[in-house]
């Protein structure tokens, strides 16, 4: 798509998502934005941030203030960083390739979705930045270890699981749309027969796509058998239930991403940030936990990291970060989130990660006695 750009710099999340509204083909727009069935999940994603109150400390040294942190060892100068979001060169001609740029650029992480418009070896080979692979498993076994053996040869540091997605969700807008991939696009990490596999029909081209080739029968015997080709960590997406993060726990998983799909998949399923509290305790300590979903501003993420979350992934904002001015609109993106957590920290009194705790944050209904 060509930039045409707005009369004033966007200041904030939602600015972005203005612009990418007005601009981007309403195929690509309703792909992006909408969730599963009545949406009820997408709203409360950011509904629930809203309900939760922080509670400042005051005359604090913040004169200095430290936002660094480690994920599966690997440092990351602040705790936000991207969420895998497929076939982002619908938002801007560069896609991933400007994505990772953009992360390397800032020092955090990026998950790659198998479902890119770039190739593993293409966005590995953009930045030597920190990232990390999204992996679903396929009815082909042989498809599912060829990926994952091309990022480990990529550099790509974990293996994220998507476990939420045996089929996909109901998504109104893309059946309305018979939503397929642009015809000057095509999946990037797949033969020619899988490529372009996005086509338009009755419904929607991704939904076939899924029900061809996705493994709908798997079990948690599925973390033992990839632990058995891989040697990176393994990340566990889509996990919203403390029995299910006991589970995980119990098969040696590396971390857990408490996220709901973007609300795309099972609707009505909690917002995850309200979910996350009974992940954390189920988990104790034993593997990160971490978190997407709703998050649109710094004091989004200073709420995730006080109910325990060691860092954040967006994915939308990112996505009108690239239809906005591509590398440099992602940039533009995480620089705002990155300069509000700093604010936040701040005038919360928090000068370093570990300064951020569970008391510092509240529910609204805490206050609703006065």
């Amino acid at each position: 798509m060509s930039e045409i750009l707005p009369m004033q710099e966007p200041v904030c999340v939602s600015d972005f998502e203005k612009y990418a509204e007005k601009f981007l083909p309403k195929n690509a727009w309703d792909y992006f934005s909408s969730g599963a069935n009545a949406c009820v999940s997408l709203k409360e994603n950011r509904r629930a941030f809203d309900r939760l109150r922080i509670r400042p400390r005051i005359l604090r040294d913040v004169s200095s203030i430290n936002m660094s942190t480690t994920i599966l060892g690997e440092k990351i100068d602040f705790p936000i960083c991207v969420a895998p979001t497929a076939m982002q060169k619908m938002a801007h001609s560069d896609g991933e390739v400007a994505t990772t740029k953009a992360a390397a650029a800032l020092k955090t992480c990026m998950i790659l979705s198998s479902w890119s418009t770039s190739s593993i070896e293409d966005v590995g080979n953009a930045s030597s930045g920190l990232k990390w692979f999204q992996l679903y498993v396929y009815k082909d076994q042989s498809v599912t270890v060829d990926l994952i053996e091309r990022a480990e040869a990529a550099g790509f540091k974990a293996i994220v699981m998507t476990v939420d997605t045996p089929y996909l969700g109901r998504r109104y807008a893309d059946v309305r749309n018979q939503f397929a991939l642009p015809s000057h696009l095509e999946l990037g990490n797949y033969t020619k027969k899988y490529a372009t596999a996005v086509k338009s029909d009755k419904d929607s081209g991704l939904a076939s796509f899924v029900a061809t080739l996705i493994n709908s029968s798997l079990t948690w015997k599925i973390i033992p058998w990839l632990k058995s080709v891989t040697k990176l960590p393994i990340v566990l997406k889509g996990i919203l239930t403390a029995e299910d993060a006991k589970l995980a726990v119990s098969y040696g998983v590396d971390g857990i991403l408490v996220s709901n799909h973007g609300a795309r998949q099972l609707d009505f399923v909690p917002a995850t940030v309200e979910a996350l509290p009974e992940v954390i305790s189920a988990v104790n300590g034993e593997c990160e936990v971490y978190v997407d979903g709703g998050i649109r501003y710094g004091s989004d993420v200073f709420k995730a990291l006080a109910l325990g979350a060691r860092a954040v992934f967006v994915g939308r904002p990112i996505v009108w970060g690239l239809a906005y001015k591509g590398e440099a609109g992602v940039v533009s993106v995480l620089n705002i989130l990155k300069d509000e957590f700093h604010l936040a920290m701040g005038l919360a009194g928090c000068s370093s990660i570990d300064g951020i705790s569970k008391i510092m944050v509240a529910h609204e209904t805490h206050y609703s006695k006065l």
